[in-house]
């Protein structure tokens, strides 16, 4: 297969691709890649992609020769110089000591015993959605799981109970963008919202906002995103006290710090469980033997967590650029150059794991990187865990018999590993 196949959307649709993945990883772990125009996005300049497990942890661990906020953090270049200034601001896309200033802000809400004081009402959350369809045989578990993170973001950052699809939209359209079918999400119902959240609807830009010349706009853009920002800043006029947006008000960033930071959040903390908690279950229901183990064994909930977290990692890459000329993995990349460290292909690195195309829920120890390392390591990994514990819990304990009733539908997407549908059954009916 060639190795632009890594790069490609479509590639996706039909799956992550492992054997790719490996044969790279044996034959050119650091390998250059080019960046085809795909749709109506233009072509890149290609990327360095690194593929090996110990090389993917050095890119992410040295901030000061492979950078977060030279040229962001997604494979495509933003549109123009100033798309790339007004995303410099976000927590993901800075260097320390910027990046560790923005952490130490939101950093308290995040922190064990803040997690633990929402462990319960998630978990009992999770128990009302499964139970509201429990009696009908069936459902759609992307959509069953998709109301536990963003109610659980709601609840960290303050945002009204009939606002919360608001921010299933935003994660769509930003991070679905490459999936027709994603890119102008707009299931909230207007007369649902609240006063700010029926005010942001009037920012909402065309189902597929444009540049002046033509070409698509940046999903990333202020632009693009000009509905969710102006929420953001009427949510802010009264936040929640203790909440995140209020510790954002309260922490001296700047406006393009603030408004990154909400869309870091509402995105982030969003999509990744959207494809993490579907994903995971769907790969325990494919290995039956597993699914058993697990009912026979609930106290194994966590290491089959970690275990659905490194063999259905969430996010697929992420993009580095280099400040210096350096070398890695016996190639010499340039100053400026962009550098993408391929997770899934870390979490089956077999110098790492053993027999990694094996699915084990009781691999230990589970050194996967998909909540990242180094300094960028996931600031909501111990609250995304506690909603995936949650969800999977409900549904094995709630739904006895659950297993698959079609096909699930993937997104087409080279940043998330995610699922558009699962048909599910449960139920002696067979």
């Amino acid at each position: 297969m060639n190795p632009v196949a890594a790069f490609l959307p479509e590639t996706y649709t039909a799956g992550v691709p492992y054997a790719l993945f490996g044969e790279l990883r044996a034959t050119r772990p650091v390998c250059r890649i080019d960046e085809p125009a795909v749709g109506a996005w233009p072509a890149g300049p290609g990327f360095w992609a690194v593929f090996r497990h110990a090389d993917v942890k050095h890119v992410l661990r040295t901030p000061e020769v492979f950078s977060s906020h030279l040229g962001a953090t997604q494979i495509r270049d933003p549109d123009t110089p100033a798309d790339l200034e007004f995303v410099r601001a976000m927590m993901l896309n800075q260097d320390p000591p910027d990046h560790s200033r923005s952490r130490r802000i939101v950093a308290a809400a995040f922190t064990p015993r803040a997690v633990r004081e929402l462990e319960a009402v998630i978990e009992e959350r999770a128990a009302a959605l499964v139970d509201s369809v429990a009696g009908r045989g069936e459902a759609d578990f992307v959509e069953l799981a998709a109301d536990l993170p963003v109610w659980t973001l709601a609840q960290v950052m303050g945002v009204p109970e009939g606002d919360r699809r608001l921010l299933f939209d935003w994660a769509g359209r930003v991070i679905g963008y490459q999936d027709a079918d994603y890119a102008g999400l707009s299931t909230a119902a207007r007369e649902g919202l609240s006063p700010i959240g029926r005010a942001a609807l009037a920012h909402r830009p065309s189902s597929a906002p444009r540049r002046p010349d033509g070409r698509p706009m940046n999903p990333r853009s202020r632009e693009a995103l000009a509905d969710m920002f102006a929420y953001a800043h009427a949510l802010a006029e009264r936040p929640r006290p203790g909440s995140v947006m209020a510790r954002m008000r309260e922490g001296g960033l700047s406006r393009d710090e603030f408004e990154n930071m909400f869309f870091l959040f509402a995105v982030a903390g969003n999509e990744t469980l959207r494809n993490g908690i579907p994903g995971g279950l769907l790969t325990l229901l494919d290995h039956p033997e597993s699914l058993r183990l697990l009912l026979d064994r609930p106290e194994l909930t966590g290491s089959a967590v970690e275990e659905m977290l490194r063999y259905w990692p969430p996010v697929i890459d992420f993009r580095r650029t280099a400040t210096r000329d350096v070398e890695l993995g016996g190639q010499l990349i340039r100053r400026g150059e962009k550098v993408v460290v391929f997770h899934a292909s870390a979490n089956r690195d077999e110098t790492v794991f053993t027999d990694p195309d094996r699915f084990d829920i009781t691999r230990t120890p589970n050194d996967h990187l998909s909540f990242g390392f180094g300094p960028h390591v996931c600031l909501g990994a111990h609250l995304a865990r506690v909603q995936m514990r949650a969800m999977l819990r409900a549904a094995l304990d709630r739904l006895p018999g659950l297993r698959r009733a079609g096909e699930p539908v993937r997104l087409t997407s080279n940043f998330q590993n995610g699922l558009k549908t699962l048909p599910v059954r449960w139920g002696t009916d067979r």
